[in-house]
């Protein structure tokens, strides 16, 4: 896919050294907006992450007639006036989500319950992404959803209204799919519950209380709401944590370029979204948690990165989906380890922004690196040193372009990553905070 964009990578000059703040989670930026728009009241969000993504999911608001306020020129604060449950307006043309997957699966359980149509649709890459998966379930609920393939690609077309409670067993652990499904239940006559087969990220069922929604957790894992019939602004601010997902890319770097230290400021830890940490120390890394607090609902802190080496491991199934968006720059970790890394029961990479196991196998093997893949995921048998002087594509995906900038760190000469200009989505200062701490990396127009 041609989006444009090359950025010029590695080897790194020397270690790397000193304190991030990464921007506020992705995953909870979308939430925040989300759940202020439906509620009564106004709502004041720190922390939000300014990506193209969550710009999305707010002008999608602004286009049903929600009032957002951006309190600071970053867009890193704001302030929404909610319309409550009831009180969205049939846009004037399709929303549009960009490139964002969460917007678009989320947004369809919000539209499921609105009693007026609405069409949804994307860029190239999410117009590829299947959607059945939250489709079928609010279908079940009782709304119209009509799209390609019977529903399952965008555009689609949701005709909501009033809804019934499901009990819905998702075949993946999918938080799109069962917030899609929770979002939906607010709208619902009865109680909505969601069972996965394995826990996934939980950021919606943590937010929802804030909003004054309950949501019942069993020990055995069934999820259950009872709509309370309106959503109420919190009267504090609500704060975003730093996002994992992008700390991630930096705590690999730091553990792959001798005698670094980076302390990466205020991450969120949920154990739902620490599963790239958990592995990464499986491997050997060494992090440290230091300062551990609670922002809101969500657990952080400080983690301390040093330097240290890497060895191969088989990657604990139970992890997979806590790790799910990181595993492109563990793969980079994998390629520079001592040994054998495995891992399987990943099959879902293949259906994110690009096909996440082909991709970083093409990037990683042109770099001299020994990756296999596999159907669910991939063996990977580590080199010491990867070769520089070469191009790769990311296919528009920016988690492949800043893994394969990581990559560049520990190569023999600079590898050049094109179709990179999709980090503008999801992490727009990658480049000025990789730089901060003495990564070599530049966009090839010398931004």
């Amino acid at each position: 896919m041609n989006v444009g964009g090359t950025l010029i990578a590695g080897p790194a000059a020397g270690a790397l050294r000193g304190a991030l703040t990464v921007p506020g989670d992705k995953s909870m930026s979308h939430r925040a907006v989300m759940l202020a728009a439906l509620a009564d009241g106004v709502t004041e969000i720190d922390g939000f992450l300014p990506g193209q993504d969550n710009l999305s999911t707010a002008q999608m608001f602004i286009d049903m007639g929600v009032q957002i306020d951006w309190l600071s020129d970053d867009k890193r604060a704001l302030r929404i006036h909610g319309v409550g449950l009831h009180g969205l307006r049939q846009p004037a043309g399709m929303l549009d989500a960009g490139n964002a997957g969460t917007c678009v699966r989320l947004m369809t359980g919000v539209l499921a319950g609105q009693p007026f149509a609405t069409t949804m649709t994307g860029d190239a890459s999410l117009c590829k992404r299947p959607m059945r998966r939250v489709v079928e379930p609010v279908r079940r609920m009782g709304a119209q959803v009509a799209g390609r393939e019977d529903g399952n690609l965008l555009p689609l077309t949701i005709t909501g209204g009033k809804l019934k409670a499901i009990d819905h067993q998702s075949a993946v652990a999918s938080a799109q799919v069962k917030s899609c499904v929770l979002l939906a239940g607010l709208y619902a006559d009865g109680t909505t519950t969601v069972r996965e087969p394995k826990p996934s990220r939980d950021h919606t069922e943590r937010m929802l209380p804030l909003f004054g929604q309950p949501v019942a957790v069993a020990e055995d894992g069934l999820i259950s709401l009872t709509p309370s019939g309106r959503l109420r602004a919190p009267q504090a601010t609500v704060h975003i944590p730093a996002d994992p997902s992008s700390a991630c890319f930096f705590a690999v770097a730091a553990s792959l370029v001798a005698d670094s230290e980076v302390t990466l400021n205020g991450i969120g830890i949920n154990p739902r979204r620490d599963g790239w940490r958990r592995v990464l120390q499986a491997m050997g890394g060494d992090l440290a948690l230091v300062g551990e607090a609670t922002v809101g609902e969500e657990p952080v802190a400080d983690i301390a990165v040093r330097s240290g080496g890497l060895h191969g491991m088989r990657v604990d199934g139970g992890d997979v989906p806590d790790a799910i968006d990181e595993f492109p720059v563990l793969f980079v970790a994998a390629a520079l380890a001592d040994g054998e890394f495995l891992l399987e029961d990943a099959a879902e990479l293949r259906v994110k922004e690009s096909d996440r196991i082909a991709a970083m196998a093409a990037a990683l093997n042109a770099a001299g690196a020994q990756v296999e893949e596999r159907s669910d995921g991939a063996r990977i048998v580590g080199v010491q040193q990867l070769q520089g002087d070469i191009d790769v594509d990311a296919h528009g995906d920016h988690r492949i372009a800043m893994a394969m900038a990581v990559a560049a760190q520990r190569a023999s000469g600079e590898i050049r990553i094109h179709n990179a200009a999709a980090i503008a989505t999801s992490f727009p200062d990658f480049v000025p905070l990789a730089q901060q701490i003495g990564m070599n990396v530049r966009w090839a127009d010398g931004a």
